[in-house]
C-alpha cells in the first residue's frame, strides 16, 4: 500500500524548520567542542613537548657551554701523567667561604692533570661561577674566566672518563662541562652537583666525573637557595657567584 502523503500546517511546518534548525546548532556545537577539546590536547602536548626540548636542550649542551663557541687552541692539555694516578686533596673558595673536595687522579687522570695544572697556576683565582641550574638537574658551573659560559684554558681535551653508567651524578660531585656531542671539548670549566641529577648522556657519552666535594657543599646549596636573575631555572645566579681561590696537593 503506497503511504499518503501528509500535508503539514504552515504552524508545523515552522516547528519542523526550527527543530532542524536547532538540531543543526547542536551538531555544529558539537563539532565545535570536539575541535576545541582537540586544540586543547594539541597545546597541552606542544607545551609538554617544549618543556622537554628545553630540558634535553639543556641536557645536550651540558651542563657544558650554552652557545658551542670554539675556544682558541694555543696549547696542549697536561699529561695525564701529571694526576699521579693517586687521590688529591683540595679546597675551593666560593664566596669567601672553603669547599673541600677530593680528586680521583687513577679514574679520571686526564681531566684531574688539567684541574690540577690550573689550579697550581692560579688560573682559577678571582672569575666566576657563571651557570646554576635549580629545576631538573642541580649544578653550579665554574670555571670560566669570561664568565660567559664560553671562555676556557685556550686547549681543549678528551676522551670523557669515569662518566657514571647510569647517568645518575651524585650530590656533591665534581664533574668537567662539555659541549653536546663532543667528548674532546673539555677545557676548564666544572660544574659542582648540589643534589642528585641525573643527566642523559649524549652520543659522544657521559660527563668526566674527576672529584666530590667533602666539606661544605651547604656553600653551593645557599647560592642555589637564592636562585638565578628573572627567576629562571637556568641561567645566571641572582648573586654574583665567585670562586676567588683553588688549591690542591
Amino acid at each position: 500500500m503506497a503511504k499518503k502523503s501528509v500535508k503539514l500546517s504552515k504552524a508545523a511546518e515552522a516547528r519542523v524548520a526550527n527543530y532542524q534548525a536547532k538540531s543543526t546548532l547542536v551538531g555544529s556545537r558539537d563539532v565545535i567542542r570536539k575541535k576545541d577539546n582537540l586544540r586543547s590536547l594539541l597545546i597541552a602536548a606542544a607545551a609538554i613537548v617544549v618543556a622537554v626540548s628545553a630540558q634535553l636542550a639543556y641536557f645536550n649542551f651540558g651542563p657544558g657551554v650554552p652557545t658551542p663557541t670554539p675556544t682558541p687552541t694555543t696549547a696542549s692539555a697536561p699529561s695525564p701523567d701529571l694526576a699521579e694516578n693517586r687521590a688529591w686533596a683540595g679546597t675551593m673558595n666560593i664566596n669567601g667561604s672553603p669547599v673541600s673536595f677530593d680528586l680521583v687522579g687513577d679514574k679520571a687522570p686526564q681531566a684531574v692533570a688539567s684541574f690540577v695544572s690550573l689550579s697550581q697556576s692560579g688560573f682559577f683565582e678571582n672569575i666566576s661561577c657563571h651557570r646554576l641550574t635549580t629545576e631538573g638537574i642541580f649544578v653550579l658551573q665554574c670555571g670560566d674566566p669570561s664568565g660567559t659560559g664560553s671562555g676556557g684554558p685556550g686547549y681543549k681535551f678528551g676522551p670523557i672518563e669515569n662518566a657514571p653508567a647510569d647517568d645518575l651524578y651524585q650530590n656533591g660531585v665534581l664533574a668537567m662541562a662539555r659541549q653536546s656531542n663532543a667528548g674532546d671539548s673539555m677545557g676548564s670549566q666544572f660544574f659542582i652537583v648540589y643534589a642528585d641529577s641525573t643527566i642523559p648522556a649524549d652520543s659522544a657519552g657521559g660527563y668526566t666525573v674527576f672529584g666530590k666535594v667533602t666539606k661544605n657543599l651547604g656553600v653551593v646549596t645557599k647560592i642555589a637557595e637564592v636562585g638565578n636573575v628573572d627567576d629562571a631555572s637556568d641561567g645566571s645566579p641572582k648573586s654574583k657567584v665567585l670562586l676567588t681561590s683553588v688549591t690542591v696537593k
